[in-house]
């Protein structure tokens, strides 16, 4: 039997679980289908998010969500969504043996960043993707930043607030950035290393501590980060006709909606800083958008003439599921009485 639900959300990072979380704890039937992995899932360490510690790897920090989310009656698949239709009253998903029908989707698929050739360090070794996350690593350590355009030169020129020591490295590729931005480089304390890197030495721990290059030279580096771009996972979003922006990002309101009806997104496959924190706050937002659009009270003057006045019959707006999935858990009044009575407590 296909199993219906009022919100589904595609993809299991911190946007897509947080928009979960909240779209079950407003009392709708939701389920999460995520294939497994993406960028929050490579972080060895978490960082910039308050109340979660360092040492907290990106796998710990999304098992902890997905625990949550499943405690307050949701329901999680781990599967591959591969086609999304249509039907009359909604959508049906697609992802392997499973096959859902839903009247919101929530699209939280992300992007893959281009990787360079290797030779390359471990990510969270001394390969690092996030400016904003791991500048702080490397305060007063040799930094490099690949690549050939405009962002990586500017990349370069903004980790000199965090370091004297940065590297540009083309890796034999002819820069692409533009004359301007050549100006700017000439006019700030960064090196452009043009030669290509054919290995590199690690330490004890499997950190990044130089790389080597075709030239025979060797530079000394504690980390960096390669800047070749971004695909945004929107296979989905352009097969239900969601509208893109010219950047590739998927267009939407500041509660996530897409202009069709039903379809909102999130995340990083959205415009914007792709960091946690800023994930969640999408995330959390996007929840409340699809309770606004999907609550059942207050009834419009409308759908009073057409369904006459709420009945006490008719209240509360919360399936039976949801509702004793609610009173039992330990953040509800009744379920934290019960565990005081449990123990001994009250």
């Amino acid at each position: 039997m296909t199993e219906h639900y009022e919100v589904t959300v595609v993809g299991g990072g911190p946007a897509g679980l947080t928009a979960a979380l909240y779209t079950t704890r407003l009392g709708h039937k939701t389920a999460v289908i995520n294939r497994g992995g993406g960028r929050a899932a490579m972080m060895l360490d978490t960082h910039n998010v308050i109340g979660v510690t360092e040492e907290v790897s990106g796998n710990e920090f999304l098992q902890t969500a997905v625990e949550q989310v499943k405690s307050y009656g949701a329901d999680y698949y781990q599967d591959l969504v591969v086609d999304i239709d249509q039907t009359d009253d909604g959508y049906r998903l697609t992802a392997g043996d499973t096959e859902v029908t839903s009247e919101h989707v929530v699209l939280a698929t992300g992007f893959s960043d281009e990787r360079p050739d290797p030779p390359l360090p471990r990510t969270g070794r001394g390969l690092h993707w996030c400016l904003h996350c791991d500048a702080y690593m490397f305060v007063d350590e040799p930094v490099f930043v690949m690549g050939t355009d405009d962002s990586a030169a500017h990349v370069a020129m903004i980790m000199l607030n965090f370091t004297s020591d940065v590297d540009l490295l083309t890796r034999g590729e002819e820069p692409e950035w533009s004359e301007e931005t050549a100006a700017l480089l000439e006019s700030h304390p960064i090196e452009v290393v043009h030669e290509e890197i054919v290995g590199m030495e690690k330490d004890d721990d499997g950190w990044l501590t130089a790389f080597v290059f075709e030239d025979g030279t060797i530079e000394e580096y504690r980390g960096g980060f390669p800047m070749y771009g971004s695909d945004y996972n929107t296979d989905l979003a352009e097969s239900l006709g969601v509208e893109r922006n010219d950047d590739g990002t998927i267009a939407v309101d500041d509660h996530g909606r897409t202009n069709v009806d039903g379809v909102y997104a999130v995340g990083d496959v959205t415009p914007g800083h792709n960091q946690i924190p800023t994930a969640m706050g999408e995330g959390a937002r996007c929840g409340i958008g699809n309770h606004y659009d999907l609550r059942a009270f207050p009834r419009s003057a409308e759908e009073i003439e057409e369904q006459g006045p709420v009945t006490e019959a008719d209240v509360p707006g919360i399936s039976e599921e949801l509702l004793r999935h609610a009173v039992a858990h330990e953040g509800h009044a009744g379920g934290a009485r019960n565990d005081r009575v449990a123990t001994g407590d009250d």
